[in-house]
This record gives C-alpha cells, structure tokens and sequence, in this order.
C-alpha cells in the first residue's frame, strides 16, 4: 500500500482553505455554497487563495444547484468560468456533466477538458448519480485531459462505496486517478484507502 495518501480538503472560504492547510491537507476544492455541494467560486476568493496558499487549489466549476444537465448557455458560462481559472494560477478544475438519461455528457465533457488543458481536471460526484457507475467510470477513462474521478462509488459515503471504488481502482487500462469521497474523516480515510487502494482522498473535514 503507497503509504503517500493525498488528503483534498473542500472549503468554502481562505480562512477555512488556511486552516486545512495547517492542518495537513495536500490540496484544496475550492467552492461556494456548500450548502449546494458546491458551486464556482468567486474571482476574489480564487486568487486569495492562490496568493496566499502553498499547496494546489483545485476549483469548481458549476453554475447552479441541482442535477448535472446542463444548458448550452450554462455549458458556455461554464467555458468563461474556465478561462478564468486558467489564468488564475490554480492546479485544476472540477466539473461533472450528465445527460437527460443519466449517461455521461460524453461530448461535452470532452469539450470542457480540452479548453482546460493543461490544467488538471477532476470529474466530481457528477458520476454517482449515472445510471451505470462503471460504465461511466470507462467512458471517462478514454476521455483526454480527464484526470480524476471524485466518487463515493454511488453511495452515501465512501465506506458504503467501497467495494465499487475498488472496482473502479481495479479496472484495467485505468489512467485516472480515484479520489475516494463522501464522509472521508481523519478517524476512517486510512481504512478507506486500505481497503480501496486510491491514494487520493477527499472530505469536507478530511483534516
């Protein structure tokens, strides 16, 4: 087992992102409204954080609450958003989108990657939510520019998940990264990642 686990903490605001810092984080999800799992956070609160932290901001992109269909208009906003962050100096972004029957928007995803190029790029819970969590896990796999998945494996948490996250880390021909999330604690994300073998965990309070 890589002993070197990478510990994503999700905040809100800097004095939460410094926090996690002090408190051994490897990296930030940067958002607002948590209260929404999340949405895009501010220009301001993006280069504060980039300024004044010394390990990679990852930041959101999602334009509203809700399912994960997305508009050609909210697709477009979600390319501004983007371009924004590329010249931001954060590591990454973070987007998820699905179709009208549950599928990964493949086409748009795709789109979405390449404009993001060369940040990195996580593809969040978006996927629990398909109608085939494998299957989605494959088609994002071909996907270039992807490069991680954030999944509790289609459950409530990550524990729950497990045997599918293994599933997932276990797929041959696997490029992407699994980050493990959904109720990731200082108390189980070891247990987590044993049981697991992603390397990569994700958590509202993972520190």
């Amino acid at each position: 087992m890589d002993t070197t686990l990478i510990f994503e903490a999700c905040v809100e605001t800097l004095e939460d992102a410094l926090a996690a810092e002090k408190r051994g984080a490897n990296r930030i999800e940067l958002c607002s409204a948590l209260d929404q799992d999340g949405l895009t956070p501010s220009p301001e609160l993006t280069k504060q954080c980039v300024q004044n932290l010394t390990i990679p901001v990852m930041a959101m992109v999602r334009p509203r609450g809700g399912n994960f269909v997305y508009s050609e208009t909210e697709i477009l906003q979600m390319e501004a958003e983007i371009e924004f962050f590329k010249q931001s100096g954060v590591a990454g972004v973070v987007f998820g989108l699905l179709t009208d029957d549950g599928a990964v928007d493949v086409e748009n995803t795709r789109r979405l990657a390449k404009l993001a190029s060369p940040l990195e790029v996580t593809f969040h819970k978006a996927i629990d939510y398909s109608n085939d969590i494998l299957k989605s896990f494959q088609e994002l796999n071909a996907i270039d520019g992807i490069t991680r998945v954030l999944t509790s494996g289609g459950m409530d948490t990550a524990w729950n998940g497990r045997l599918i996250l293994k599933q997932m880390q276990d797929l041959p021909n696997r490029r992407i990264k699994i980050i493990a999330a959904g109720k990731v604690l200082p108390e189980n994300r070891n247990q987590i990642a044993e049981f697991t073998a992603a390397t990569e965990l994700h958590g509202k309070r993972i520190v």
